[in-house]
């Protein structure tokens, strides 16, 4: 056989190795006590896999308790696939550090997973009981506002009917967030096997000073006979059995915390910044559009405590913010925050744009301290775009306190342009309409009915074509009308926040069309006989 042969053989055989579809695994908790059963779950999505995961490799630290085998379809981005899904049930048979190892279907093969498994507890009541409810809270003493987990465990050595039931969790001083849904598994207890029924709540509490919780009951239906067939009339006794009360020391806002600062206090909180596109790879012009969205990540927070992130107030920089979008996560630790927050910023001036830094100052409860994250500072250079030179958008008057006499230079020349303007608007009136028809390209009457069109449309995109192409053969820029008049400057701001935001579905173009037609004949020519400042009925009789 050639090189060559063998090359093209070299790369059909790791192009079949890499098209092997991978063995995901995962498992419903990483944390268990001794004695306590856990669900591995593995899926493959290789429908040329005909037989069973080898489980060999579990024997050495797992009893494998039951394994059933789930199949499915699903549909993504229109395409239909089919998985196949295989629920084990596993009993650790040490405590300590132990590894679920790789596991090999076909070619596949999973990940290994690491999981740790914690000593029995000694204080648990006696095994002895059919049922008993066990509540446990991961600390007894939080600041206010901050999070405490309650963990309620119910456990029945007897078969229980689906009518069972829970009192709700209800606190006066507290906000109370149940932790995802109830999971089961088993446990272990003195040689005796028992169901478990895990549920649990993030606890908020409101006023420092001490917090009652009270006790839960549960209710439920022992069956008499766990193996009576299907069908049979239920036969068992009415089960009620309740928590002890726990209490909950509620530490109030420290001292070192800074005031007029909204207090957060979390266990570990970031700050992550993501621009779209980078400025740093591909430098920005007037008129581009920069997506920027920063997010905020809490845990051990709900993400209604998280507050709101400061606006990119910058002159020079025009800022179309969308709504923020919150998320909690559920984790074994409780409740993770998210808030990410997305604007649209468009360059209105041309050079250095400096943008401060972002910082959040927070509470960190594990180590009990002051804590400050931050984005640091950047500074955005902005060319100028030829493009748009003649439509930069002018008003952002707040770059400083300028001198005097500039602002009255600024009024003469706004004098004579004025009058130069009235001038030339009188000589045009009185020239022939053959004149005004000798001109090359569309006529002004054409390109101010495409501008109409597009305005009543509400398509912004358009507007702004047919709104450049009306603007060059007028005697004055867009910028320079929209300074002198007011209504086409905050019509024109409308336009630009619906085509660099996502809320232009939302824009209406009539403010605009209104506008065009009720500029001052000295800033407007060229304005056909019959258009008036007024816009048509939209119903006409």
């Amino acid at each position: 056989m050639s090189r060559f042969g063998v090359f093209l053989l070299s790369l059909l055989w790791a192009a079949m190795a890499q098209a092997v579809p991978a063995l995901q695994a995962s498992v419903d908790r990483t944390r268990v006590q001794a004695g306590e059963t856990l669900e591995l779950t593995l899926e493959s999505q290789d429908v040329t896999q005909f037989g069973k995961p080898d489980l060999r490799a579990l024997e050495t630290d797992f009893e494998v308790r039951g394994t059933r085998q789930l199949n499915s379809l699903h549909t993504l981005d229109g395409e239909t696939r089919a998985s196949t899904r295989w629920i084990i049930t596993l009993l650790p048979r040490r405590s300590g550090s132990l590894q679920i190892p790789e596991l090999q279907l076909g070619q596949s093969r999973s990940q290994a997973i690491d999981l740790q498994v914690l000593q029995a507890d000694a204080s648990r009541p006696d095994s002895a009981s059919q049922v008993f409810v066990e509540a446990t809270l991961d600390n007894t003493e939080v600041y206010v506002q901050a999070q405490a987990v309650l963990t309620l465990r119910i456990y029945h050595s007897v078969s229980l009917y689906d009518d069972s039931s829970l009192s709700p969790l209800q606190l006066e001083n507290a906000k109370v967030e149940p932790l995802g849904e109830s999971r089961t598994y088993e446990k272990e207890i003195n040689g005796v096997r028992h169901g478990v029924i895990e549920t649990r709540y993030a606890l908020y509490p409101q006023q420092s000073g001490s917090l009652d919780i009270p006790p839960l009951t549960f209710t439920a239906t022992a069956a008499a006979d766990p193996q009576q067939g299907a069908g049979t009339p239920r036969a068992g006794r009415q089960v009620q059995v309740s928590s002890l009360p726990l209490h909950l020391t509620v530490r109030a806002i420290p001292a070192a915390w800074p005031a007029g600062v909204p207090w957060l206090p979390a266990r570990s909180l970031n700050l992550e910044e993501h621009w779209s596109p980078d400025p740093a790879s591909q430098q920005p012009q007037i008129g581009d559009s920069l997506t920027r969205s920063i997010t905020l990540r809490a845990e051990g927070l709900s993400s209604t405590q998280l507050p709101q992130l400061p606006a990119t107030e910058i002159v020079g920089l025009r800022r179309y913010p969308d709504q923020p979008v919150l998320r909690n996560e559920i984790n074994e630790r409780g409740m993770t925050a998210n808030r990410e927050e997305r604007e649209a910023l468009v360059p209105t001036h041309s050079g250095e744009l400096a943008l401060p830094a972002l910082e959040i100052t927070w509470w960190n409860t594990r180590e009990d301290h002051l804590e400050h994250s931050s984005l640091p500072a950047r500074t955005l250079n902005v060319e100028d775009n030829p493009a748009l030179s003649a439509d930069t958008p002018v008003g952002d008057s707040s770059a400083g306190n300028p001198l005097l006499w500039p602002w009255q230079l600024a009024t003469m020349v706004f004098a004579l342009t004025t009058l130069l303007g009235f001038a030339l608007w009188w000589r045009a009136r009185s020239q022939p309409a053959v004149l005004r028809a000798a001109q090359n390209g569309p006529s002004p009457r054409t390109l101010l009915d495409d501008l109409k069109r597009a305005c009543l449309a509400n398509d912004p995109q358009a507007t702004r074509q047919a709104l450049d192409a009306w603007a060059r053969q007028q005697p004055e820029t867009l910028a320079e009308m929209a300074a002198r008049f007011v209504p086409l400057s905050d019509a024109l701001d409308g336009l630009n926040g619906a085509l660099y935001s996502e809320s232009g579905q939302y824009w209406q173009g009539e403010d605009l069309w209104r506008a065009i037609g009720t500029i001052p004949p000295a800033e407007q020519v060229l304005l056909p006989a019959g258009e008036s400042g007024s816009l048509p009925p939209l119903y006409p009789k």
